[in-house]
Parts: C-alpha cells; structure tokens; sequence
C-alpha cells in the first residue's frame, strides 16, 4: 500500500465519504485542494510570505503539474495574499487532482450524467487502507508532540480543521483539540488562516 506524495491528492482521499462513495456536496474541496497545494509549496521552500502575500521563492518546479501550475500562477503575478490564491481556479484544480489520483491507480473515474443531463464523474477509490492510513496519521498528529510531527501531516490537520471536514474532525474534535490544532497550523505558516478566511468569505458571498 503506498499513499500519495503531494497534500491536493490526500486532501481529496481525506474529503471521500468511503460509505456514501463519494465527496460530500456540503464539503469545501476547491479551496481545501487549493490550500493543501498551497502548503506543499510552502513546505517544500517553493513559495514564502511577505507580509501576508504568497511570493515565489524558488525557480524550480516541484515536477508535480498541479503544484507547478499553482506556482506559475504566483510566479506571474504580483504578490497577492495567500486567501487569494485559494478562491482561484478551485474547479480545474479538483478535476486535476482527481486525474492525478486516476493515474496513479488510487481511484477509478467514471463519466455519467447527473440526472440524466449534467456531465459530471463517480470517482470510486481502489483501496480503502490508503484513506485509513492517512486519517490515522491526522489522528497521530494530533496526539504526538508537535514538534515530533511530519509537516506533511501537521498541514493535513490543518487543512481538515479550517475546512470544517467533519467526516475527519468534526466539531466537537476541533474543539477538544483547539490548541492542539492551532500549534500545527502554526507549522504550515498563512495556509490554516488564509483557508478560514476563503470559506468563510465565499459563504458570506452566497448568501448575500
């Protein structure tokens, strides 16, 4: 069993309802694949902060096309804050991260039409384990001392809490670990903070 190596595809493993078959229509995934895409470059020295704005601190590409795609975006523009970033292009980045997780025999895609008309893709995951895994490493997180913790995973906690992923953490986990939650935010830089403030104000926007 191998999990994959970029936080856009275990975000999107994270965010699958394994009983319902599918991900949850109430569920953030675009701003959540956005955000995990936005950490993995931040982790990985890629992108750095500049006083509240997303920078590109590295010419090299991470050999990741989503990831490299997110990069060229800030590489070419001026500097815009991190909740930027996470409200752009959120629907081409799920269907490229869910191709991702096709190609790498995570998932199998399936085109059909919703309702008889609207276009739409069944994704069905190849192996249960690897979802599993990957919840028990949030968990983990969660209990290890957090300077023991893998970026990666501190990043997934993050991601998961300020995406209100109750399938994971719901709220009353994210209340018992709020401190917990908050120390490894802190590990992951803007991302936690810009993620709330890019939900929060995209519901705002709808319901006005």
């Amino acid at each position: 069993m191998t999990v994959p190596g970029n936080l856009p595809q275990c975000s999107y493993l994270l965010a699958y309802h394994p009983d319902k078959g599918r991900v949850g229509f109430s569920t953030e995934l675009g701003a959540m694949l956005r955000a995990a895409a936005l950490a993995d470059l931040y982790l990985k020295g890629h992108l750095a902060d500049e006083r509240g704005r997303a920078v590109s601190s590295s010419a090299r590409p991470s050999g990741d096309p989503v990831l490299d795609g997110l990069l060229e975006e800030i590489a070419g523009a001026r500097p815009r804050k991190w909740q930027h970033w996470i409200g752009k292009r959120q629907r081409p980045t799920v269907s490229a991260v869910r191709q991702q997780l096709a190609d790498g025999g995570w998932a199998r895609c399936e085109p059909y039409k919703m309702l008889g008309l609207f276009p739409a893709t069944r994704v069905t995951m190849r192996d249960p384990r690897v979802r599993k895994e990957l919840v028990s490493r949030v968990n983990g997180a969660l209990r290890g001392a957090a300077g023991r913790v893998d970026p990666a995973d501190a990043a997934l906690v993050t991601i998961v809490a300020a995406g209100e992923l109750n399938l994971v953490l719901d709220r009353r986990s994210r209340r018992a670990h709020k401190r917990r939650i908050q120390e490894l935010s802190e590990l992951t830089g803007p991302i936690g903070p810009a993620l709330h403030k890019s939900i929060q104000a995209a519901s705002a926007s709808a319901a006005g």
